[in-house]
């Protein structure tokens, strides 16, 4: 999978810009990468995905290249253990709108919000 040609955080809408060599160009939400961590803490080990909540604000402090093939995002909740390669981003980039409807759909069935609930 080739390198993106392109990668920039906005940091004011939260959005991470990645740009593919064939031109694709994918605007991927932090809350949308950060509940879509490629970590085993969010994948279940094995199991089924975490429902991570609360994350509507989340943001990004930095981004780390790994070796030439992934970046670790270093989340502002303390998260950063998903490790996002090439072909990993494209494949949530590509099925943005499914994954995102069924996260939607997830929280709605558990009661639960994109919002972060303060105790």
């Amino acid at each position: 999978m080739d390198a993106p040609t392109d990668i920039t955080l906005h940091q004011k809408s939260k959005v991470l810009e990645v740009t593919y060599p064939d031109g694709k160009t994918f605007n991927l939400p932090l809350e949308y990468l950060r509940v879509y961590s490629p970590s085993a803490e969010v994948r279940g080990h094995g199991g089924p995905m975490e429902l991570v909540t609360g994350k509507k604000d989340v943001g990004v402090t930095s981004i780390e290249p790994v070796g030439n093939y992934a970046i670790q995002l270093y989340f502002d909740d303390g998260h950063n253990t998903g490790i996002f390669s090439w072909e990993g981003m494209r494949e949530l980039g590509n099925d943005y709108e499914q994954n995102w409807a069924e996260y939607l759909d997830r929280l709605e069935k558990a009661g639960a919000s994109r919002e972060q609930l303060w105790h």
